[in-house]
């Protein structure tokens, strides 16, 4: 099977190494809560070995039971075999490669959803682990960087039960925003609930309403971005509501439909004041393709711990580039995958922006306290090429022991 991967660029010879053990983590924040929508508040960190001493990390977006289970989990046959077992022993810079031979030999388990977000963590952990060996950042070992800064936006944080708080929240997280210098945020309106499919007709206007305070909040000198979380079912029946939206200037639309449902999203596209964003769900290159090319959607938004990883990440941002696509990855993790997501847009130069949250936005433990990324947020709303080797992230390892759960 020919499959395109992605590898280091090295311009020296690497260290002779081996992978010589894959090791899993299950965190789970004890303040964690049933009832809100965040996968922020469990991980599993992945961390790869090898003979020479020389170790990577990486998490992935998904259950981190499941995707435990999916790396380590004993094989029976050729074609079950666990991830872990198809590594052990293998040269860490054939990243591509390994990527392939897991790919293809876990195709019976899933090719897609969760297999490929457990293969997320454990290749991104790859890339930080070569970057390391070689003393190089990630984005030097993915073709060197096309830029020296990259525009960072914020995700609101909602809070409260009813309207009124729910709106106020959001207007208070933006100032907040504002104030820690971000000239780009993005916020949810979703009056129904994270994710509630459907939804009542006569709730609509209250979701106008929510996006008209956000911005009446920050005014038009800050870019807004809007995620209505999959709200409708049907191109027609969210454009009845979003048709009117252009005047708030939203820089796109994420989720308006389900992620399937990529004819309506074709119809929508054609017709939405603003463009639709895409893909923080998906899986592999192939979903995108359909996202894309069935979808027209303008803004595909890739996550580096559910995709594939960094490699199949940076296919798709090649993908979108010959289409004349934008690139605004998704990251809703910690400053593992936020790293990781830094590098890649470094060397994606129709990246727009990328999701980032500082600690003084974050209500979530991990994001506060497990890892701290190179990554500093500058007075002008920009974030500095990284420089670190590896993704540059120091993961404090106190937070781990103290955070894994069997």
């Amino acid at each position: 099977m020919t499959l395109m991967t992605v590898s280091p660029q090295l311009t020296t010879t690497p260290p002779r190494l081996k992978i010589t053990d894959i090791e899993c983590h299950v965190l789970l924040a004890p303040d964690y809560d049933v009832s809100f929508t965040s996968s922020a508040q469990d991980s599993l960190v992945v961390v790869i070995h090898t003979d020479g001493g020389v170790s990577g990390v990486g998490e992935c977006d998904a259950n981190p039971w499941m995707a435990k289970a999916c790396i380590e989990a004993p094989g029976t046959h050729t074609m079950g075999l666990s991830i872990k077992e198809m590594l052990i022993g293998a040269d860490p810079f054939d990243i591509g490669e390994l990527w392939r031979k897991a790919y293809i030999g876990t195709a019976m388990n899933g090719r897609r959803g969760m297999v490929i977000h457990a293969l997320s963590a454990v290749e991104m952990a790859l890339w930080d682990l070569c970057g390391k060996a070689v003393d190089e950042p990630v984005h030097a070992l993915l073709g060197g960087a096309t830029r020296k800064t990259i525009t960072p936006y914020a995700s609101l944080q909602p809070a409260g039960r009813r309207f009124e708080e729910y709106r106020d929240a959001l207007c208070e997280s933006a100032l907040r925003a504002k104030k820690l210098g971000f000239r780009a945020m993005k916020t949810e309106i979703t009056m129904n609930g994270p994710y509630a499919h459907g939804g009542m007709r006569e709730s609509y206007d209250r979701h106008t309403e929510v996006l008209a305070a956000v911005r009446k909040t920050i005014g038009y000198d800050v870019t807004l971005m809007v995620d209505v979380q999959y709200l409708w079912e049907d191109a027609d029946t969210c454009y009845s509501v979003v048709k009117d939206w252009g005047e708030f200037k939203p820089y796109f639309l994420e989720t308006p439909l389900w992620s399937d449902n990529v004819k309506e999203m074709a119809k929508l596209a054609e017709k939405a004041p603003m463009p639709l964003a895409f893909g923080e769900w998906l899986a592999t290159r192939f979903e995108f393709e359909e996202l894309l090319d069935i979808g027209k959607v303008q803004v595909a938004q890739p996550d580096v711990g559910r995709v594939g990883g960094i490699g199949e990440a940076k296919i798709v941002c090649d993908m979108a580039k010959v289409r004349g696509r934008t690139i605004v990855p998704h990251c809703w993790k910690t400053g593992i995958s936020i790293s990781a997501t830094a590098h890649l847009a470094f060397v994606t130069d129709h990246c727009a922006f990328i999701e980032y949250l500082p600690p003084q936005l974050c209500h979530e433990r991990l994001r506060r306290e497990l890892a701290q990324e190179e990554l500093v947020l500058a007075p002008d709303g920009t974030i500095a090429l990284p420089t670190k080797p590896g993704l540059g992230v120091e993961v404090d390892w106190d937070v781990v022991k103290r955070y894994t759960v069997a």
